[in-house]
């Protein structure tokens, strides 16, 4: 890294006492030293401000190592975030949690962890470890982490479950502050749930249920993602409820991240409208504070963590700096790679296609899951399904899918089949190792024979993603856990791009096909899922039959 001390002079943002002054800045081996008003703002000069946090991102679904998603955020102006690791942990326990720790030293963005509170998600699904208690106790002990992670099982905490309240009570011991995750939960049970030591939650959907959740002594981190965009309906809290805000990615794929980060996000909320001291509070100050970060906010002795930007309305960074050393200038990292070991469990085998033959048993009406477009959220329909020969096929016509997930885990699985609308291909299919929270693989498409092609392919290189249109097969391989490739961020999110453009080419109007396809499993978030042990009402929270 370059010299860690120096001196700039520029417009100093100061958050806390919402000024901007122009003046010289200076600090010695990292830290501030000096702070020096020279006069009123200068709109013309550019604008020395804390840096920006991402409050909640799972670094997996970018499909790079946290060395290289650092050397691409701090492009953009991020200089930390907090991280949940869970996705590795249910691929490979606290190996996988070890790992991601062990790459964070490399990277050039301060990279705080959870500890993962709920892994593996439930027990309706087989992934392929567990973080037990003595696991999280002996995660508090490294100093990158910073709190316990998202508590998926909020069923858990309104029913006394020990397990989780042993969990809680940890955290709550430890002084760690616990990440919520609680979609559409309101009233009663939300103030319960905060209750219990909760105190965020990046799953609100609505402002019903955001300022619900504020009202209940919890804070908002408005996620803007690459599959779930809340940001346009839940923006008005920067203004309303500045201090209980924070902004957040939580799953953010490569060519996404390429493009930009929480900058982007910063720049919506002025062009909203909204202060740009309340927007910078909530994309800076309030992630610090919350969490306890040993991240400087560009007061005399912290450390020098800020960000050169041209104004306070595009947010375009000129040059970024973490502890006075100036890793990122004018969109380019000066901090160089460092690839990753590459670990990994998978064992699944090559399917055929008479694998994916669901047998038809006389249904006049099947359950259908509706992906919808930006949401994690599913919904369920009952559609009269198409027999062939006693099977019961794919649809395209009608925009009824096969939709495929195998345990990756146990070689001998066999795959769990269910139909669903939304992705409208008219032709090929798609299949991804990521599949939240558990990671087996999962499919979907028009015919049983494309489906088997593009899973064949991820299981030849042991995980990654793929698209199948007719003979032809695309895939990009994700050798660490299935989940992240060894490769840098520009080749990554060019070929993610790719296949991202192969796949909306098969006819689907989704913005983000492999990023909705991953959250089709998702058990923890209705409203109808498929798990590797079959389909799933999120509502009920019970398996439910494909016939009505």
């Amino acid at each position: 890294m370059n010299n860690l001390s120096g001196e700039l002079t520029a417009n100093l943002v100061d958050i806390e006492m919402r000024t901007v002054r122009y003046g010289r800045l200076a600090w010695q081996n990292g830290v501030i030293s000096a702070i020096e008003v020279l006069g009123e703002e200068r709109p013309e000069a550019c604008y020395l401000s804390p840096g920006l946090i991402d409050a909640h991102v799972h670094i997996e679904s970018s499909m790079l190592t946290p060395a290289e998603f650092g050397r691409q955020a701090v492009c953009h102006g991020t200089i930390a975030t907090v991280s949940d690791p869970h996705e590795i942990a249910n691929v490979l326990g606290i190996e996988g949690v070890r790992f991601m720790l062990e790459s964070a030293q490399a990277s050039p963005c301060k990279i705080f962890y959870g500890a993962p509170s709920c892994v593996p998600a439930t027990p309706f699904e087989t992934a392929g470890a567990r973080i037990e208690l003595a696991d999280i106790a002996a995660l508090f002990d490294e100093p990158r982490v910073v709190a316990l992670s998202e508590m998926m099982n909020f069923p858990g905490v309104l029913n006394g479950d020990p397990e989780v309240g042993a969990k809680l009570d940890l955290a709550r011991e430890r002084g760690y502050p616990i990440d919520g995750h609680a979609p559409g939960l309101l009233g009663e049970a939300a103030r319960r749930y905060a209750g219990a030591g909760i105190s965020t939650d990046h799953e609100c959907f609505s402002l019903e249920e955001a300022r619900d959740k504020i009202a209940a002594g919890m804070m908002v981190q408005i996620r803007e993602g690459s599959a779930a965009r809340n940001f346009e309906a839940l923006h008005s809290l920067i203004t309303e409820t500045p201090e209980q805000v924070m902004l957040c990615s939580d799953d953010k794929h490569p060519d996404d991240l390429v493009a930009g980060h929480i900058n982007r996000l910063a720049a919506r909320a002025v062009a909203k409208g909204h202060d740009r001291f309340d927007v910078l509070r909530c994309t800076c100050l309030n992630p610090v504070r919350h969490y306890h970060l040993p991240v400087g906010t560009l007061q005399l002795g912290d450390p020098m963590d800020a960000v050169l930007f041209a104004n306070l309305h595009e947010f375009q960074p000129i040059a970024t700096y973490v502890n006075g050393a100036k890793v990122a200038e004018d969109g380019h990292c000066l901090v160089a790679g460092k690839a990753g070991q590459a670990i990994n469990r998978f064992n699944a085998r090559p399917i055929d296609p008479e694998a994916l033959c669901i047998a038809d048993e006389g249904a006049s009406m099947v359950r259908v899951i509706e992906a919808v477009d930006g949401e994690l959220l599913t919904r369920q329909r009952h559609m009269p399904p198409r027999s062939v020969n006693h099977i019961l096929e794919p649809d395209p016509e009608r925009d009824m899918l096969l939709l495929m997930v195998l345990n990756r885990y146990q070689p001998d699985a066999k795959p769990a089949l269910a139909f669903i609308s939304g992705f409208g291909f008219q032709r090929g299919a798609i299949a991804s190792s990521v599949a939240h929270d558990s990671h087996n693989l999962i499919a979907v498409g028009c015919s049983r024979e494309e489906i088997a092609r593009a899973v064949n392919i991820l299981v030849e290189s042991s995980g990654g993603i793929a698209v199948c249109d007719g003979e032809s097969v695309q895939s990009l391989p994700l050798p660490i856990a299935g989940l992240m490739s060894q490769e840098p961020a520009a080749m990554v999110g060019q070929r993610y791009a790719e296949l991202d453009h192969a796949a909306r080419a098969l006819g689907s109007p989704l913005r983000a096909p492999y990023m909705t396809l991953s959250f089709m499993a998702l058990l923890v978030i209705p409203a109808l899922k498929l798990s590797d042990k079959g389909l799933f009402d999120g509502d009920q929270f019970a398996f439910v039959p494909l016939a009505v």
